[in-house]
This record gives structure tokens, sequence and C-alpha cells, in this order.
């Protein structure tokens, strides 16, 4: 896990979340759960329905003929984190990519972030520090300073 700075934390309105147990999630049965569970990543990953800023844990529960506690239920359990963050991590594994890819140097982190699904620059800056431990911004630049001096140590040549 990557130390955090608590000043950038405290920049983006981040806490450390405590975990609760709710009760109806021991209501949906395993059986339920893992079906959901194929259903919901059928629906937000592999049909990147994470990239649609208005899709709500309402609209997901809707198109899979359930109700949002049972979605709730099954992404508490099978993945360990809420809604939100579940959506959002796929946004930020999306956003990691494009980041570095130069076919999308020229784009700004507005469009980097709007191109993934989020709706403003401040809940892409806060989500993405959340799972990475740097900004968006630091994150290019290294990687793009990685990527330049790797360059120039391919293209000198060999000493004999």
């Amino acid at each position: 896990m990557v130390t955090k700075n608590p000043r950038v934390m405290a920049k983006y309105n981040l806490t450390e979340k405590k975990e609760k147990v709710a009760a109806y999630r021991s209501l949906v049965s395993p059986q339920l759960m893992d079906e959901l569970k194929d259903k919901i990543l059928n629906i937000i990953l592999i049909q990147q329905r994470y990239k649609d800023k208005n899709y709500s844990a309402k609209q997901l529960a809707e198109d899979l003929g359930t109700n949002t506690r049972y979605i709730s239920a099954v992404v508490n359990v099978r993945f360990h984190m809420n809604y939100t963050s579940f959506v959002n991590k796929f946004r930020i594994e999306e956003a990691m990519a494009l980041l570095v890819d130069k076919r999308y140097q020229e784009l700004n982190m507005e469009d980097i972030s709007d191109m993934v699904g989020f709706s403003n620059r401040q809940s892409f800056y806060a989500s993405f520090y959340k799972l990475n431990g740097v900004t968006p911004r630091d994150y290019r630049m290294r990687h793009l300073a990685q990527t330049s001096s790797e360059e120039v140590r391919l293209k000198k040549p060999l000493k004999k």
C-alpha cells in the first residue's frame, strides 16, 4: 500500500472508512450472490457502463430486475467495497491506461476524467488519489519521465 500524504488526503476530503456490518447482506443466498456478481460484472465492466456518469446502482438494479439493497450486498460481500468505489475502480484503471498512452498525451485531466465517466474533476482526482496515492497529473508525469529515460537508454549505442 502506498503511504498517503495526510495533507493531500485532507485537500481531497478523503477519510478512512470504518467497516460496517449490514444485516441485509446475510439475506442474499450465496447462489444468488454469485449470479448477481456475474451479471453486475457483465453490465459494469464488459458493457462498460462505468463510463456512463448517470448509471446508478438504482439503474443497475432495475436492469437486473432486483433492488438496490441486493446490489449493495453483492458488491460489498463479493468485491469488498461500496457501489461507487466499485465503479470508480474501473474508471481509474482506464484513466491510468489513457494517461500513459501516447495517443492521449494532448488531453487534459478534465478530458480524461470525462472519457472514463467522472462527472467532475474533483471526484476524479479524489478517487484517483485514493486508489493510487498520487494525483493523475503526478502519475502521468512519473510515467512520462520513466518512459523518456528508458527510450534514451535504449537509443545509446552499446559499448564494446
